[in-house]
This record gives structure tokens, C-alpha cells and sequence, in this order.
């Protein structure tokens, strides 16, 4: 009997070992899956909505060169990926907004992300949000 699944939090866990990962493929942007495993498209496909904040605290040991990387994979990711797309919780947002918090953000960044999106919310998020 299958069918009903359930919910492990550690497999959406976002740790060092998944955003490794997510910068490993960075040279692979232009490959339909990313050459991501398709178990790790399914985690991260489940960490995609984990909010600003996890994603910020995940990747505050990163210095600013592996936040780049991680912002394009995940720009892509959320295009190319089935069940990545993450609308105005995108964690470029919160990755984006920790560069600007570092005053590192690239100023070519935010064309890079509107040149490979579908997500209008990238880079800055929702306006609603702000308000």
C-alpha cells in the first residue's frame, strides 16, 4: 500500500552540505536539470518556501562570492526546476538582501537575475512585502 507519504524536516533541511552542492553545479546553468541528482531537486525543491530568515541564517558562513553563486543557481533553479518555483519567498530574495546588507551587492547582479527569470518578484521581492 502506497500513496501517503510523510514529512521529514530534516529532508528539507537547508544546510551546508545542499548549498554545496548548489554551488558545485554553477558552471552547469545551461543543462536542463542543472546536473543536480533528482533527489537533491527534491530537497530543494522542498526548501524553495522555507522563509528569509532560514535561508539568510543558512547561508551566513558564505562570503559574498558563494551568495553570487548561490543567487544564480537558484534564479535558474526556479525556472528550469519542476517544483522550485517559489514566487515572492524566492531565496534570491533573502540572499540578494543579505548582499545589499553587506554592501556587496554586484552591480550587474539584478540584470544577471532579470536576463534568466520568469519570476517577476526577482531580485528585490514583493511590493507588498515592503509596505
Amino acid at each position: 500500500m502506497s500513496g501517503v507519504g510523510s514529512w521529514d524536516p530534516e529532508a528539507s533541511a537547508i544546510d551546508d552540505e545542499l548549498l554545496g552542492q548548489l554551488m558545485a553545479v554553477r558552471e552547469q546553468l545551461e543543462d536542463s536539470d542543472l546536473g543536480l541528482e533528482p533527489e537533491v531537486v527534491t530537497r530543494l525543491a522542498g526548501c524553495m518556501r522555507s522563509g528569509a530568515e532560514a535561508w539568510q541564517d543558512a547561508a551566513a558562513a558564505h562570503d559574498d562570492e558563494e551568495l553570487v553563486t548561490l543567487i544564480q543557481v537558484l534564479t535558474v533553479a526556479e525556472a528550469k526546476l519542476q517544483g522550485c518555483e517559489a514566487g515572492a519567498q524566492s531565496p534570491v530574495i533573502a540572499l540578494a538582501a543579505e548582499l545589499r546588507r553587506r554592501h556587496a551587492y554586484p552591480d550587474d547582479l539584478t540584470a544577471w537575475i532579470k536576463a534568466h527569470t520568469t519570476n517577476r518578484f526577482l531580485p528585490h521581492g514583493s511590493l507588498l512585502d515592503k509596505l
